[in-house]
């Protein structure tokens, strides 16, 4: 650190230097006055730089604890066949969304690797003689459960689907909500999108076309995987 003497020399004024930075100087107690050192000035910026990127990572992590944000991973883009002989749930919601494959994906075809998707999500679960089938070309991929006395269960549970049908049963069902303002099951739309929510659904003769499924917890009794000519 340079004293008083060597700062006021010709060569090393702030007139001379070519530099807008104020010299150090000694005070009467002894101790340096004057501008910080470019150290101490980087790592203050670098601090409050970083506050924006803590704060982004904190809000994503509280919005996707509450289910507020979309399926989080990128689809395989392949569709899946789910069906049931009966669904029952607590806690319905049902809101339009976007789901999107990896880049360069071989199954984007012309959509430009995006799939316009409904998307359900039922707090509480349980379903009767699930399926679920993947074709992969000559064979499927065929996964069964709760075929015996225990059905299977899910909570938190959310499809991502293009098709759905069977014959289906509200309470309390409001249509219309904003899909931001929901609050029967733990998930969240994006403002400004068309939902629908309801206390409890019943869906008899179950079928779906899906692109993703999530699910807190999913228990299946009975599982079964196996290849089969045939899917669901």
């Amino acid at each position: 650190m340079a004293s008083s003497p060597d700062v006021s020399s010709a060569g090393n004024t702030p007139e001379n230097s070519g530099s807008d930075t104020p010299p150090e100087t000694l005070n009467d107690a002894g101790t340096t006055t004057g501008a910080p050192r470019r150290g101490r000035v980087r790592a203050r910026r670098a601090a409050v730089m970083a506050v924006p990127a803590t704060l982004v990572a904190a809000t994503l992590a509280v919005l996707t604890a509450q289910g507020a944000l979309g399926v989080q991973f990128a689809i395989s883009g392949m569709p899946f066949t789910v069906t049931a002989t009966e669904l029952n749930g607590t806690g319905f919601e049902q809101f339009g969304g976007l789901d999107n494959m990896a880049e360069g994906s071989p199954n984007a075809g012309d959509t430009g690797g995006q799939v316009l998707v409904v998307t359900s999500a039922i707090k509480n679960a349980t379903l009767t003689k699930l399926c679920q089938s993947v074709d992969l070309g000559g064979t499927n991929l065929l996964i069964t459960a709760g075929s015996g006395a225990n059905k299977v269960t899910a909570t938190d549970l959310t499809t991502d689907s293009t098709e759905l049908s069977g014959d289906a049963a509200f309470n309390n069902i409001e249509i219309g909500n904003d899909a931001s303002t929901l609050n029967k099951a733990n998930a969240k739309g994006p403002i400004g999108v068309f939902s629908q929510q309801a206390d409890t659904v019943r869906i008899a003769n179950l079928r779906q076309t899906n692109y993703a499924t999530t699910a807190g917890v999913f228990k299946l009794p009975g599982l079964k995987l196996r290849f089969s000519d045939s899917g669901c």
